[in-house]
């Protein structure tokens, strides 16, 4: 199965946009790190809806491209949400 890299390009700027929701990537507006759990459970749902979607149609690289973002993913997100449940910023 050949790379397409439009699925990388996407799967990063996914990340990228799920990063910047749960704070740790800047906001470019305001250039403040934010966090959005709703906006990041968005965008985590999108990717694992994409895995699923794809699921035999990726390449090995665009599978472990998918797999290490849904894991660091999925992590911080635990992280922040733990957090943020428990009354700390």
């Amino acid at each position: 199965m050949e790379n397409d890299p439009r699925f990388a390009e996407f799967v990063i700027l996914q990340a990228q946009n799920a990063g910047m929701f749960l704070g740790q990537v800047a906001n470019p507006i305001n250039g403040q790190p934010e966090v959005n759990i709703n906006a990041a459970r968005s965008v985590l749902d999108s990717l694992e809806m994409l895995e699923h979607k794809t699921a035999g149609n990726r390449s090995p690289e665009e599978e472990k491209l998918l797999q290490t973002a849904l894991l660091n993913l999925r992590s911080l997100y635990a992280e922040v949400e733990a957090r943020d449940g428990s009354g700390e910023s």
